[in-house]
């Protein structure tokens, strides 16, 4: 089912196609003379004065009695009410989780937006005059404008990222509007801005203790709000955001916190240990689930059912299982932690590319006259281990910024020539993903090099790859999920917050970390971040069903003549000779991407 979907253009027999793209469980829609709009269950739809409107969310406004508007009548009543007054500029004054729909009848136009994080997906097309969207690819498909067309370049795109990232869809013409951007579409026309975007004040300066309590205020608050209207749990993996919500929900709901984690019988996986020490300290109603390669096996193609396009994360798994066990206790809503590694510098890349960065600040004749002579002009060097080291280091060192970020990445060391056939890799753009990550990094409205790794991963870590791997899971499972560490007063502070908090030499996270000194228990603030990792190399070396599910769908890949049947067959090989982890996740990502033909294509 879609949350939100529609189209801005007359078409006969409106009704029915409407009820399509939505889907029949509950939908409500609203039609009029240039187009039609839906919601699902967490959203709502409204006619004012000709104009057609439709939000999916949790939206707050900024104006009181806007507010009180969609108490009283409904978040698209209100929304309809602010855009008659304010027009285009009510995009700024919605808060929260929300996807946004206008057809404005005065004018034949149409307006859509998503919000700041890009929480509630959004997706449209132009197609023969009529402008079709909504917060599935699925659904924008029941249109009988819309006529999918596979985006190759989308597939290359997924191989190297292992998720498609937006604005981009796996079929052409099928864009994503990015986080905190709207569309205006007049005429025919189309026209994508920004109504907001992430500005880091690198020069503000507070006390510490004043930043503390703040945040601390600011946090406590979003717990409270995400918690309110249902029956609500959260993940818990044992760090240091899953941890926060735990107690903090208790606090807000005034008993015990019922919380959530997943574990795996394998050496090196398995966190449990830190999720029950947060679990006995905070007093939690704790639940546990390990998940079996059976249980994996059988997931698979209910997981790549549930995306409608292409995604290789392979933690989806856990995290859906931790969702449903959730869902079959009786909870209506989870609060996942994702955010705070983004917000607040608690990535392990972000403490190494510092690191590397030390090797640019050295004078470039320093560094070609002297060091990099010495380091690669010694015969036998590469087999002197403090040499091969010091050369690893520069050769890393010399790549700019963010292609450095990808040094290590699979396809890339695997070799696109050596993985994908020729007739397919002639349709490609190879250097497109980096070009997608330079200008993600160049163009972030920030000057030092933390915050724009952060910015950047706000985009491709989180938007693109950690929220819909959430979402779609539990979604899978049943229930709701909501983001505290996203809610717009933590995104705000984490904004202006010194960069040095956030990477203190090479320490992460430093004043999220100390800021909950005292709160959190020590072992859980000194822990190195792990998450639901899932164990599917080394498992597939022993599952039978794991195997039979992995190389049938690695055979039926093969008749696609996107991927060469000879670099199947050696990646299988590798993968059972040695660093089945390594291997394991490009068999993975090659298994979800046939999985997702099987199931949608």
């Amino acid at each position: 089912m879609s949350e939100i979907c529609g189209w801005s253009g007359k078409l006969a027999d409106s009704e029915n196609i409407i009820t399509a793209m939505a889907g029949k469980h509950g939908a409500q829609t609203v039609n009029g003379n240039n187009g039609a709009l839906a919601t699902g269950k967490n959203g709502t739809v409204a006619s004012i004065r000709n104009v057609l409107t439709a939000i999916s969310g949790k939206p707050q406004f900024k104006d009181p009695q806007l507010n009180k508007l969609a108490i009283a009548e409904g978040a698209a009543h209100a929304l309809a009410s602010g855009y008659l007054e304010q027009g285009k500029a009510i995009f700024e004054s919605v808060f929260g989780a929300f996807s946004i729909a206008i057809l404005d009848g005065r004018d034949d136009s149409a307006y859509l937006a998503t919000d700041r994080s890009g929480i509630s997906p959004m997706i449209y097309s132009v197609s023969e005059e009529s402008l079709v969207f909504g917060s599935t690819l699925h659904a924008i498909s029941k249109h009988p404008c819309i006529k999918p067309e596979l985006n190759r370049q989308a597939i290359y795109d997924y191989v190297f990222f292992h998720m498609i990232p937006g604005p981009e869809s796996i079929y052409l013409g099928q864009f994503h509007l990015l986080p905190g951007q709207y569309l205006c579409f007049k005429k025919g026309q189309i026209e994508v801005k920004s109504y907001w975007k992430m500005h880091y004040s690198e020069s503000e300066k507070a006390p510490f203790d004043v930043l503390k309590t703040e945040f601390l205020s600011v946090l406590r608050k979003s717990v409270a709000d995400a918690a309110q209207g249902a029956k609500t749990g959260t993940f818990l993996s044992g760090g240091t955001d899953s941890s926060t919500l735990a107690g903090m929900l208790s606090e807000a709901t005034g008993e015990a916190a019922a919380t959530y984690s997943i574990g795996f019988a394998a050496e090196g996986y398995d966190e449990m240990a830190y999720a029950r020490l947060a679990s006995a300290y905070f007093g939690t109603q704790h639940h546990e689930y390990y998940v079996t390669p059976t249980d994996v096996a059988k997931a698979i193609p209910e997981i790549a059912s549930i995306y409608d396009q292409p995604f290789g994360n392979a933690s989806a798994v856990p995290t859906y299982y931790c969702a449903k066990l959730a869902r079959e206790d009786g909870i209506e809503r989870l609060l996942g932690g994702d955010g705070g590694d983004e917000l607040f510098g608690g990535n392990a890349r972000y403490a190494k590319q510092k690191v590397f960065s030390l090797y640019e600040s050295i004078p470039a004749p320093l560094r070609r006259h002297l060091i990099e002579p010495l380091a690669f002009g010694l015969p036998g060097s590469k087999n002197i281990p403090p040499f091969r080291k010091l050369q690893s280091y520069i050769e890393q060192a010399s790549i700019p910024l963010p292609g450095r970020l990808e040094s290590y990445n699979l396809l890339d060391r695997l070799g696109p020539t050596n993985i994908f056939t020729a007739e397919f890799l002639s349709q490609i753009d190879t250097g497109n993903p980096l070009q997608l990550l330079g200008q993600t990094y160049h163009d972030a409205d920030a000057q030092t090099q933390i915050n724009r790794m952060l910015a950047l991963d706000l985009k491709f870590t989180l938007a693109d790859n950690d929220l819909p791997k959430v979402i779609k899971s539990c979604q899978l499972a049943g229930i709701d999920v909501a983001f505290p560490m996203l809610a717009d007063g933590v995104v705000t502070f984490s904004a202006r917050l010194d960069p040095e908090l956030k990477l203190k030499g090479t320490r992460l996270r430093y004043f999220f970390k100390e800021a909950l000194r005292g709160y959190l228990p020590d072992k859980i603030l000194s822990k190195s971040k792990h998450g639901f990792g899932l164990p599917f190399g080394e498992w597939l070396k022993t599952d039978k069903a794991l195997q039979q599910l992995s190389q049938d769908s690695l055979s039926s890949l093969k008749s696609r003549n996107i991927i060469r049947p000879e670099f199947i067959d050696e990646l299988i090989r590798l993968h059972g000779d040695t660093h089945s982890g390594y291997y394991g996740t490009m068999i993975w990502v090659l298994m979800m991407l046939e999985q997702w033909f099987i199931q949608h294509h």
